[in-house]
């Protein structure tokens, strides 16, 4: 009997899809992040100081879904970074993302979310104004200490609580125990690696700033 027989075409278009795959992979991978040095490590947490950095924000209100806070303050950034700024620049793409949970920012002392994009390099000490419609602004954050906790799949209204009680678990059971910033009004962020296209091997985080960083550790990083 005779052995079935791959055409060329098959195998081409097969060579094609993998070499495509490999190359987005390397390209979220060259990806820049901002700075940090990783203090601490446990099996299920990590606590980071973050260099500081710039920051592109978001403010989104009356909105009480992370994930509808999420798509209306990223499609705002997202046309930023394709140009809609004052100097028509194109930033290139930056990981995380982040939804940021702000207290008392919202109508009424309500709670509001933040959408947050890291600024490439490049941009770092000279941002693109946005377009005044787009209501965004330039944000400078501080050298801090960050609690993170990885989780996979993707961020949503039904799972992103559960994630940020299992770090606070974490936290309550070691030295890092009552160390979250009193002073901060970010009740806690998320921090999404992927685009929304990915559906395998998504990386997220939960973001809880922490008290404990001494930030003259940043020149050593």
């Amino acid at each position: 009997m005779e052995k079935p027989r791959v055409s060329i075409n098959v195998l081409y278009f097969l060579l094609l899809v993998v070499g495509v795959y490999n190359c987005k992979a390397a390209a979220v991978a060259a990806l820049e992040s901002p700075a940090f040095t990783v203090t601490h490590s446990e099996s299920d947490f990590e606590i980071r100081l973050y260099r500081e950095s710039v920051w592109m924000t978001a403010p989104v209100k009356d909105i009480i879904s992370f994930q509808k806070a999420t798509r209306y303050g990223f499609h705002r950034l997202f046309q930023y970074i394709q140009g809609a700024n004052l100097n028509s620049s194109r930033v290139s793409m930056a990981k995380p993302v982040l939804t940021t949970l702000v207290q008392g920012a919202g109508p009424l002392h309500s709670s509001a979310y933040y959408m947050c994009f890291y600024l490439p390099v490049k941009f770092q000490a000279t941002p693109p104004l946005p377009l005044p419609e787009l209501n965004l602004k330039p944000h400078l954050w501080t050298s801090r200490c960050i609690a993170t906790r990885k989780f996979s799949g993707f961020a949503r209204d039904s799972n992103i609580v559960e994630e940020v009680e299992k770090l606070a678990t974490s936290l309550s059971m070691s030295t890092w125990a009552n160390s979250s910033s009193s002073e901060s009004k970010y009740t806690y962020s998320i921090a999404q690696y992927n685009s929304p296209f990915r559906v395998i091997g998504r990386v997220n985080e939960v973001w809880v700033e922490l008290n404990g960083c001494v930030s003259n550790q940043i020149a050593t990083a």
